[in-house]
């Protein structure tokens, strides 16, 4: 499966970008008209998030109001203010009788590097994304959250190539499926279709890849080469949106079985140095397979993460 198509396919979404040309990193919004059931499932062991606990079964709040994905490291965070202004003026949030609280959760990539560190996704720029939201198919590859994205850093970070983001959906009967993704992962990325390395660590003398694999192989007993601080920029993050009607444990399954996606297109996935994870929204009320669901949105992710270094590094 190569589908094209976007996250917005899906009914009721919408998405916004913004970014900072100098500093090479900006911030996504991903917002469900009338609010999401969500989940969430974490891998990578290096993840920064905000609220992304309401997403637990036992939680109180039922919906989210919108998915901020961000650069700028931790500080980006600061870009969920500016989402939770721009709902909170459109009367849209949680109702807790005196207002109404918007619940943004927010996941990061590590961009510091590529432009100037000192610029960063702020609450100004989660604003300006949440008003750019639109249900029109966004653009894709160095825009928003993966304006500094890169991929293949297992040999040190002056042999990365381009990451960024990447969408698409299908339409299984009545029921849409979509994903969007931002690729800023350590390993390499691989056409899960034909096995072959598309984009990851450059081999300055032969002009080909490195092969982060076959690379990390030789340090299977002496000290990894690069320093944990200089490998530690990384993270893939994706999110998954379905008009079928789930719970939110079954949109916590859907974004496991998703997590799928990322270990087919990227080698290798949910290091110590990536805070890989996927968000879940189900924003509709048909009746769907939440296995074919889960399915589905793994090779949604798969592929995605594909399309988004083709577009980023003109390989298309």
């Amino acid at each position: 499966m190569h589908q094209t198509g976007s996250i917005c396919d899906v009914p009721g979404i919408r998405v916004g970008h913004a970014q900072n040309d100098i500093g090479k990193t900006g911030c996504t919004v991903i917002i469900p008209e009338n609010g999401a059931v969500a989940g969430i499932d974490i891998r990578g062991s290096a993840p920064g998030t905000r609220e992304v606990e309401t997403l637990q079964p036992v939680r109180l709040v039922p919906k989210i109001h919108a998915i901020l994905l961000t650069g700028g490291s931790a500080f980006g965070l600061d870009a969920s203010g500016g989402v939770q202004q721009f709902l909170e003026e459109r009367d849209i949030g949680y109702d807790v009788g005196i207002t109404k609280v918007p619940i943004v959760p927010s996941a990061v990539i590590f961009d510091l590097r590529e432009g100037d560190a000192k610029i960063r996704p702020d609450k100004q720029m989660g604003y300006d994304a949440s008003a750019h939201a639109t249900s029109k198919p966004p653009k894709e590859g160095r825009v928003g959250a993966g304006r500094g994205a890169t991929v293949g850093k297992a040999a040190g970070y002056e042999f990365r190539m381009k990451g960024g983001i990447g969408t698409n959906s299908i339409k299984l009967g009545e029921i849409y499926v979509g994903s969007l993704v931002v690729v800023n992962a350590f390993g390499d990325v691989i056409d899960p279709h034909s096995g072959a390395i598309i984009a990851g660590a450059r081999d300055s003398e032969s002009n080909g890849f490195i092969n982060c694999e076959q690379y990390l192989k030789t340090y299977a007993i002496e000290p990894f080469p690069v320093e944990p601080f200089r490998a530690a920029t990384n993270t893939t993050l994706a999110v998954v949106a379905t008009d079928a009607l789930l719970t939110k444990e079954e949109t916590i399954k859907v974004a496991q079985m998703a997590q799928d996606g990322l270990s087919r297109a990227i080698r290798p996935v949910h290091t110590p140095y990536d805070g890989d994870l996927v968000f879940c929204l189900s924003v509709g009320q048909k009746r769907g397979n939440v296995t074919t669901i889960g399915l589905v949105a793994a090779e949604l992710v798969a592929d995605a993460i594909v399309r988004a270094v083709e577009i980023a590094n003109n390989l298309e």
